[in-house]
């Protein structure tokens, strides 16, 4: 949720509605042979001693303090809810994107302990209510928006954590690594991603019903903020139609409070130029306000994979989908296998899309998920050694296709199998979770 970036309200020229479109249309995808990788992490802080009862505020902030003179390789970035976020830079290989991150995430954790604290990998937090820690105009600004939709825009912003892939959109020319392709590829198989690495299956302390309660949360919040175009064979002139026509979150100022419109698209925004006549600036910032599962940034940005356990789980989303984008025996296997879900998506982007919302709630226990995950694992596994990958690497990828995908298993299973057994006293009576 870091997305939605200030700046100066009112820095460059006024834009017309056709300069818009081209500005969209000539930076959604940076065309070029895939060689980077980047990865944004989040994660939820809790109390290692008390992790049922929030951080006080005072104390996030005296140890926040002690981080940001950590001399990192990543940028980090306070989430309005006081989760954590490490985004790499764009690396050149999978093996130099974990090294650095592994290695700003160890002395992260270091202050954190500390202070006794700890970065906890779900995609949801399972116990607390939404409660902002940052006060900044932007996020009241996206507060008062999403508000109008109902509470699940104060859970997304302040509970939710994730695993965010980026890839190079790739190249013009018809293919494997071509943009369309990609383009294309990414959303099928972000839910496959989405099933197997579901790990959200609470809120305040019960089940949803749903294996990744964060992309409920998506769900909630509105297509017009967190969905998609159409998925078509020209994504420019999607993404751009898109983008455009979309409802402005907010218009910034430099002083005060920032307006809120109740219904104003960026189109519209250029045709009547009120309250004010709207710059480059707020364009760009108008799509950093667009939360689809696959965002053109000029690259891509996966963004429907949940926050992982344990301190590398991490590693492991990031590593399937590099070797599943950037290795053409392993693009082609993906694509294959991906191919008759997309009758189940009806050319719909998240969260909208049937198939995103039958792998939320259902995971892998749906059987055709299921398989084409089995198949994208087994196929990333073979390409990995074909990439660079470490031992550490590869075998972090078998434990998760061992443990989860060919069990129809996801890593929310285990959260509701220990809400289960916590359920039931020693001779089988009901307790209170």
């Amino acid at each position: 949720m870091s997305d939605a970036h200030g700046g100066r309200a009112r820095s460059g020229a006024a834009i017309s509605e056709a300069e818009a479109e081209a500005l969209v249309r000539g930076t959604c995808f940076e065309t070029r042979p895939p060689r980077r990788l980047g990865v944004e992490v989040e994660w939820l802080v809790h109390d290692t001693q008390a992790p049922h009862l929030p951080v006080a505020p005072e104390r996030l902030r005296t140890v926040y303090a002690t981080l940001r003179t950590l001399p990192l390789t990543s940028a980090l970035t306070v989430e309005p809810g006081g989760q954590l976020e490490l985004s790499s830079a764009p690396a050149t290989s999978l093996t130099e994107c974990v090294r650095t991150v592994s290695e700003d995430l160890g002395a992260v954790r270091a202050v954190l302990r500390e202070a006794g604290l700890a970065l906890v990998g779900l995609g949801h937090d399972p116990w607390h209510e939404p409660r902002r820690f940052l006060r900044e105009p932007r996020y009241d600004a996206l507060e008062a928006c999403l508000d109008r939709n109902g509470p699940a825009g104060r859970f997304m912003m302040c509970t939710s954590a994730s695993v965010q892939v980026s890839l190079d959109a790739g190249h013009d020319e018809p293919g494997p690594q071509g943009h369309v392709r990609r383009w294309w590829l990414a959303h099928h198989l972000g839910a496959v991603l989405l099933a197997a690495f579901a790990n959200s299956p609470l809120s305040g302390g019960r089940p949803t019903g749903w294996r990744s309660t964060r992309q409920l949360r998506w769900t909630q919040i509105g297509i017009d903020r967190a969905g998609g175009p159409l998925l078509t064979s020209d994504p420019r002139s999607a993404w751009t139609l898109h983008v455009l026509d979309a409802p402005v979150m907010c218009v910034r100022r430099d002083h005060g409070p920032w307006d809120v419109p109740a219904s104003m698209s960026f189109r519209e925004w250029t045709r009547h130029r009120t309250p004010r006549a709207p710059t480059r600036e707020d364009l760009e910032y108008h799509v950093t306000t667009l939360f689809p599962p696959v965002r053109p940034r000029g690259h891509l940005e996966l963004r429907m994979i949940d926050a992982q356990p344990g301190d590398d789980g991490w590693i492991v989303p990031l590593a399937v989908t590099a070797a599943l984008f950037d290795d053409v025996e392993a693009t082609e296997t993906a694509y294959r296998a991906v191919k008759p879900l997309a009758e189940r998506s009806l050319g719909l982007a998240a969260p909208h899309n049937p198939l995103y919302r039958v792998a939320a709630r259902l995971a892998l226990t749906d059987p055709e998920l299921r398989e084409t995950a089995d198949t994208c694992f087994r196929a990333a596994l073979d390409a990995l050694p074909r990439l660079g990958a470490s031992t550490h690497v590869t075998d972090a990828v078998a434990e998760h296709l061992e443990r989860y995908v060919r069990r129809g298993r996801c890593p929310a299973d285990d959260l509701l199998d220990l809400l289960n057994g916590a359920s039931r006293g020693p001779h089988g009576r009901e307790t209170r979770p």
